[in-house]
């Protein structure tokens, strides 16, 4: 174990009963001031703890943040799973629970299809639960981007590499609500995903379902299409999100969704 981890963590962990003077921390871990002054400026640079103007210290945003977001990811995990695993049980194609981490996507949750997928086909340990792919090149990558702001986007795919029509992809997907990867991001593999609102209606996750082609072709998708649509909607409103209807007509009676179409290739 590193001591100066165990250490830190230790700061942080005291941090949490409120506020401690550099004397107080010291104490708490059993070292001189001038080393738990080291930690703690440490961890104030990386904003995990800040210094207040008595000059005691407290834990920073930066950690609330991380716990807002690890929480938030373990709920939408345990909201979507009996909806995941109803799609796939009706359909029997894997279906993956994806969420933005930087410029890429981490899959936190995965059902497998119910049969036996080619050994070189994506949907296998590449795309594990934990594993992760580049955000811009996977449909439910591009359904999170789309819901960013211009400022976020650039500020996530920053150190990214992405594709130069990026914007205009996107601006397709915020229209239409979905996003189709036609084997764009792993040879054989049709890839259809949509958005999960949170109560803020932004979108906390992706639902992606998918499909190789030596499977199905991709008119396999455009009848899948209602289904996922319904099923995100059913998983934003369990969520307690206020997503826009997609009700599909053999689920609700409403409007039919729409139907997935290729993009063009030349003039």
């Amino acid at each position: 174990m590193s001591q100066t981890v165990d250490r830190a963590l230790t700061i942080l962990t005291s941090l949490g009963d409120g506020p401690a003077s550099l004397e107080q921390a010291a104490n708490r871990i059993g070292v001189h001031k001038s080393t738990a002054l080291r930690l703690l400026r440490t961890l104030e640079e990386h904003g995990f703890v800040q210094r207040q103007a008595d000059h005691r210290y407290r834990l920073g945003g930066r950690l609330l943040s991380l716990a807002h977001t690890a929480l938030e990811d373990i709920d939408v995990r345990q909201v979507c799973a009996p909806y995941l695993a109803s799609l796939n049980e009706r359909y029997g194609h894997t279906v993956h629970l994806a969420v933005l981490d930087g410029g890429e996507v981490l899959y936190v949750d995965k059902v497998d299809a119910r049969y036996p997928a080619p050994p070189d086909c994506w949907p296998g340990e590449a795309s594990r639960i934990g594993g992760r792919a580049p955000a811009a090149a996977t449909a439910a990558g591009r359904v999170l981007l789309a819901d960013l702001t211009d400022d976020q986007l650039a500020t996530v795919m920053e150190d990214a590499r992405s594709p130069v029509d990026l914007h205009s992809d996107l601006a397709a997907v915020r229209r239409q609500g979905w996003s189709l990867d036609q084997a764009d991001y792993a040879a054989g593999v049709n890839c259809l995903a949509a958005p999960i609102k949170g109560n803020d209606g932004r979108a906390i996750a992706a639902c992606a379902i998918s499909v190789p082609t030596s499977v199905a072709p991709l008119g396999e998708l455009n009848r899948l299409l209602p289904e996922l649509l319904c099923t995100v909607e059913a998983v934003s409103l369990a969520y307690g999100g206020s997503p826009t209807p997609r009700w599909c007509d053999s689920r609700c009676g409403a409007k039919a969704a729409p139907t997935v179409t290729p993009p063009r290739s030349g003039p």
